[in-house]
């Protein structure tokens, strides 16, 4: 088959648009047959909302030395490492943070920037940690009180056999069937779908026109990709197909502050900045309950702006980073944690 170069332009360009939702800042919508709501709640508008998804941007890989954080990491959620010129992993950050009042001990809240799609090794390592906090709030786009259910993952709507596809290309594990969603200490803190199109609506926005922008920003970066498309391309013949498109994507990311910023602009969105205002809501309740350890469990794309609602309505700053290894780039990348210090933790001010 022949391809038209516009025709394959644009099929170059809307995988990483489409893949935005399985790296940062994706609705966990659940169709139907993927969570159990409490009795006399609908979930008809459950499959609608799923395909937020694909119109939901990220924050940038830094690309950094080895086993070092860039000189820019002090602004992101989530990064490339290298080892010699080579990619050796994705990662991902857990922020802690604690009272400004350096007397204070309590509460705390870790900022655990999710990656929806990624090893099976970094879910079982979150399953842990996640065990070891008072509360856990996660994001799905779901009437209040959802929960995902064990081993009914794999949802009929067009988003989610995208990113089932996706999930089988890249030989990774989908995060609905590697979180542990059951604990009782798992809390669901989001918008139901009813309340994201009633935001939506408010704020004059639809999905096809952020969608449009994202797919229109990654044709725009087609002229200045250096061959990233060719890169892409390659992958998809590459005899280690998986380890090859995940190289290729992983730097479709490395420059991605304009893909959140095509979604969120000036104003704020419902994707990110309303559902954040909610997912916190829930916590100033948990807060009040009189619990001390938190964890936000939300897509990475969400996590600027919720550190810095942290710092404005809840007098908590930044104390440390920790960086888990999300995706392995090379046969040998590692499997451990990282942590960075003090100084370089997440500290952006203002959107």
């Amino acid at each position: 088959m022949r391809f038209r170069a516009p025709l394959l332009c644009s099929l170059l360009a809307v995988l990483p648009t489409l893949g935005l939702s399985l790296f940062v800042g994706r609705a966990l919508a659940a169709p139907p047959n993927e969570a159990k709501a409490p009795a006399g709640m609908e979930l008809q508008a459950v499959a609608a909302a799923d395909e937020a998804a694909a119109a939901e941007a990220g924050v940038a890989a830094a690309d950094a030395k080895p086993g070092q954080p860039d000189a820019d990491d002090d602004t992101r959620f989530l990064r490339l490492t290298r080892e010699n010129g080579a990619l050796k992993a994705l990662e991902v950050a857990i922020v802690h943070c604690v009272p400004k009042n350096g007397g204070q001990k309590a509460p705390t809240v870790d900022l655990v920037a999710a990656v929806h799609v990624a090893e099976p090794d970094y879910y079982a390592e979150l399953n842990k940690r996640f065990a070891k906090y008072e509360t856990v709030l996660y994001e799905l786009v779901a009437p209040e009180g959802t929960r995902v259910v064990p081993g009914r993952g794999k949802g009929g709507s067009p988003v989610s056999m995208m990113q089932r596809g996706m999930t089988d290309m890249l030989e990774l594990e989908f995060q609905l069937e590697g979180i542990d969603y059951q604990r009782e200490n798992m809390v669901h803190a989001d918008m139901s779908p009813e309340q994201m199109a009633k935001s939506m609506k408010r704020r004059g926005e639809s999905l096809l026109q952020m969608f449009m922008r994202v797919l229109g920003y990654s044709l725009a970066k087609q002229g200045t990709s250096g061959g990233q498309d060719a890169k892409m391309l390659a992958a998809m013949f590459a005899q280690n197909r998986a380890l090859a498109l995940r190289r290729a994507m992983a730097e479709q990311f490395e420059d991605m502050d304009g893909m959140i910023q095509a979604i969120d602009g000036t104003e704020g969105s419902t994707l990110i900045g309303e559902r954040n205002k909610k997912a916190l809501e829930v916590l100033r309740k948990q807060m009040a309950g009189g619990g001390k350890q938190f964890a936000i469990f939300y897509g990475a794309a969400h996590m600027d702006d919720m550190l810095e609602r942290l710092q404005n309505d809840f007098n908590l700053v930044p104390k440390k980073t920790e960086w888990l290894v999300a995706w392995k780039l090379s046969e040998d990348a590692p499997g451990d944690e990282r942590e960075t210090p003090e100084k370089a933790v997440p500290q952006r001010a203002g959107r």
